[in-house]
């Protein structure tokens, strides 16, 4: 966790290396969007990623993180969600001290998930899968 704190300079947060735009994560191909919400934030308003075939949702409520890590694959990419990006920041930090290679925070939390996932942007993405 030491070196995992180290990397975390002004240069690794000035280029924006611990979080990825929804629409940019979107296109990565074979990744998971891990919703760290609790089970009642998650079952009242639900994430699935249905038209996306490249991304599987897994709902890992922050505090299951370390008892069911080994369901999360090392071998994606995982992009890290919530409503306001704490909880996402801190499993973001246990995930990489766990050693997992390419993982980030959805810039803008759930709010900007969501506003990616609006008819207009979710056409397209129907569309160009036909």
């Amino acid at each position: 966790m030491e070196q995992i704190l180290k990397n975390l300079t002004l240069d690794f947060f000035g280029k924006g290396k611990h979080k990825i735009a929804p629409e940019k994560f979107f296109s990565t191909e074979n990744a998971i969007l891990l919703d760290v919400r609790s089970r009642e934030e998650a079952g009242s308003i639900s994430i699935n990623m249905l038209y996306h075939l490249n991304i599987q949702c897994i709902n890992m409520p922050a505090n299951e993180v370390p008892d069911r890590i080994d369901e999360i694959p090392k071998d994606q990419s995982i992009a890290v969600f919530c409503p306001a990006n704490f909880r996402s920041s801190i499993v973001y930090a246990y995930l990489l001290s766990k050693g997992f290679p390419d993982v980030r925070i959805i810039e803008g939390g759930y709010s900007a998930l969501t506003e990616a996932l609006k008819p207009g942007k979710l056409l397209k993405v129907v569309q160009n899968r036909k």
